[in-house]
Formats: structure tokens, C-alpha cells, sequence
């Protein structure tokens, strides 16, 4: 398994455990040579459980997100889609 499908599924299992639709979680992902940047999609209902107040749990899945990276080297960048 590469480190992109890793944090990739990363993302997808903290979302899923987030939401009341995880069936409706989507995870892509745009690799650059030294960013990947992964774009997340969830249930509208489900928008404000993934961002939290004040944006608090998206910022968490971001520092994951940064720990897991810098292992492998490279810069990742969360966006959340509406």
C-alpha cells in the first residue's frame, strides 16, 4: 500500500466515524509531486459534524493529517466540498 492510499483512507475513516451517513462519505485525492491535496465530501446534513464549532474538528483532522504526512514526506492540504 502507497502512503497517498494511506492518507487517503486516513481522511475516510475519521469522517465516517464523524457522521450519521457514512455510506455518503467521499475521499478524493489530487497528488502533486510534493503535495497531495484531498478533497472530502459528506451528506449536507452531516457538513457542520465534519467541521465542528468554530471549525475545531476539521482542524484536528488537519493536524492528523499533517502528523501522517510529514512521515511520509509530504505536504497535504484538507478541503472540505460542499
Amino acid at each position: 500500500m502507497s502512503a497517498n492510499v494511506s492518507l487517503k483512507e486516513l481522511i475516510e475513516f475519521i469522517a465516517k466515524a464523524l457522521v450519521d451517513s457514512p455510506e455518503d462519505v467521499d475521499v478524493s485525492e489530487i497528488a502533486g509531486e510534493q503535495t497531495v491535496v484531498l478533497e472530502l465530501r459528506v451528506a449536507k446534513d452531516d457538513l457542520g459534524k465534519v467541521i465542528g464549532k468554530q471549525g475545531r474538528t476539521v482542524k484536528a483532522m488537519r493536524a492528523i493529517l499533517n502528523a501522517a504526512s510529514s512521515k511520509v514526506r509530504k505536504r497535504a492540504d484538507l478541503e472540505i466540498l460542499e
